[in-house]
């Protein structure tokens, strides 16, 4: 009897140890991870800088890891049907979300009901930024330069200018130069920079702005001349000068454009680890490097910059979209 009872008593404490095994299992997560193929969700169109840096960082995940990483673009709402998908999916590390600053930022001002919380439904692991972006004017507008454009945008009825998405960085920066210099504006808003580029350069929009990477063709084919740079000066474009040194003022020109990784916000610490590591150690390879160099962008941001560069930018553009006055659609 003794026996009997010692190893009912061993068994019974063996089901009461399972809850707290499985329990601590589920907090460190799956140490096999990754053990299938990973997803990131762009939600914004192929084609664009968003989507480059995802397929160009999602490749260097593939070849560490051993795995197959899939990129999944879900554009519209202005980046917010691809962000509340990331939102929804298991937080398990092999949904990732990879989207710009205007999603997670912007349209918290410019979108009623956001169905996503930027600050609690995700953790960011890595971003990278913007040195600078090219503003451009179409061909017809005759505008060499910033001055030059603002004199066309008050000889005209209004302004035709491209957008990506309410509260997107050409969308604030033309309403933080109407603003200043005192012409009217009318917002063209496109599911994708791709698009934008391309009624720029067949000239049924007025301007533009956005990345490097998205608007050297319309510069080079003439049909657009880069008046300004919003950010820093540009190498590529070394001798146009910033917006800020042709006078613009507001606190939108001090901050950068990014491109940011993010998991769900319940994903196991260790899985968001081994990922924001590994798409840090991204930035040492060569062809992520080639590929920052093309786009004229910095980074990665390790996970502590890149969490504290979210927060100062967040708090920088939410100041300046109330400033500028704009509302949810």
């Amino acid at each position: 009897m003794n026996s009997t009872r010692r190893r009912i008593l061993a068994a019974s404490a063996g089901v009461l140890a399972t809850p707290a095994l499985f329990t601590r299992a589920f907090a460190q997560g799956d140490a096999a991870f990754p053990s299938k193929p990973i997803r990131i969700v762009v939600p914004y169109p192929a084609g664009g800088q968003t989507d480059g840096i995802a397929r160009s960082f999602g490749d260097f995940l593939a070849r560490k890891f051993g795995q197959t990483v899939i990129v999944e673009n879900k554009g519209g709402a202005g980046g917010a049907i691809g962000a509340v998908e990331v939102k929804r999916a298991a937080p398990d590390g092999y949904t990732i979300l990879c989207t710009i600053s205007s999603s997670l930022i912007q349209n918290r001002v410019t979108v009623k009901d956001l169905p996503y919380d930027p600050e609690k439904d995700f953790t960011y692991l890595a971003m990278t930024t913007s040195t600078g972006g090219p503003v451009v004017a179409a061909e017809k507008t005759g505008a060499r330069n910033l001055a030059e454009f603002v004199a066309y945008a008050k000889k005209v009825d209004k302004v035709n200018w491209g957008a990506y998405g309410a509260g997107s960085t050409p969308h604030v920066l033309i309403e933080s130069m109407a603003k200043q210099y005192g012409f009217k504006v009318e917002i063209v808003q496109y599911r994708g920079e791709a698009a934008m580029w391309a009624d720029v350069t067949s000239q049924q929009l007025d301007g533009g702005s956005g990345s490097p990477a998205g608007a050297s063709p319309v510069i080079a084919s003439g049909k657009g001349r880069i008046i300004a740079v919003v950010g820093d000066r540009l190498s590529a474009w070394p001798d146009t000068p910033t917006m800020e040194e042709q006078g613009a003022k507001g606190g939108f020109y001090g901050t950068r454009a990014f491109a940011a990784f993010a998991v769900p916000s319940a994903t196991p610490p260790d899985i968001v680890k081994k990922l924001a590591d590994a798409l840090f150690e991204a930035g040492t390879d060569p062809k992520v490097q080639q590929l920052l160099t093309n786009y004229l962008i910095k980074g990665p941001l390790d996970f502590a910059a890149t969490n504290a560069r979210f927060k100062r930018d967040t708090e920088v553009m939410l100041a300046v979209l109330k400033e500028i006055g704009l509302e949810p659609e």
